[in-house]
């Protein structure tokens, strides 16, 4: 029997193709397609929506808070850049009085200076003028004396006012 068994499933074929069994094969395909409708349409859809929405609200919530992140940096960055021109303002400000202090103490030593050089410019050329006088006032003397030794050499007699009112006038220019 087994031979027989054999030679009538080869006869046969597919048994899918058995035009025999195609209106069975046709009403399990059905139910089978509507048991998968019904686990997909109840079960696996509303689960993949859920996963759905909740990504969508995670990927806006990610957005908003990436957006406010941005805010408190150019929030954060502003601050910066005003606390820095702040300090480039304050260290500008501390240079120039810095700068000023010492532009009066040099302008105050220069002044020191000055007042100091005038005076002893001053009493250099006081000194220089009693230097001059007394050059002078000696070299009236030296003249009448020379006057007076030559007019001695010569033999005459010299008068002591004539030789002043001589040495004077010459003095004079």
């Amino acid at each position: 029997m087994a031979t027989a068994d054999v030679a009538q499933e080869v006869e046969a074929g597919m048994p899918q193709l058995d035009f025999s069994t195609f209106p069975n094969q046709i009403f399990w395909l059905l139910i089978a397609l509507v048991v998968i409708y019904l686990v997909l349409s109840r079960i696996a859809l509303p689960r993949i929506s859920g996963v759905l929405a909740e990504r969508s609200g995670t990927i806006s919530n990610d957005l908003a808070a990436a957006e406010d992140f941005k805010l408190r940096a150019t929030e954060a960055e502003a601050v910066y850049e005003k606390a820095l021109a702040d300090a480039r303002t304050e260290s500008n400000r501390i240079g120039d009085e810095a700068r000023a202090v010492a532009q009066a103490d040099l302008d105050a030593a220069l002044a020191e200076a000055d007042a100091k050089i005038a005076t002893q410019t001053a009493a250099a050329e006081a000194n220089i003028a009693e230097i001059r006088a007394s050059a002078t006032d000696n070299v009236a003397i030296v003249a009448k004396d020379v006057a007076q030794a030559l007019v001695a050499a010569m033999g005459t007699n010299a008068d002591q006012v004539a030789i002043d009112a001589a040495v004077a006038n010459r003095m004079k220019g």
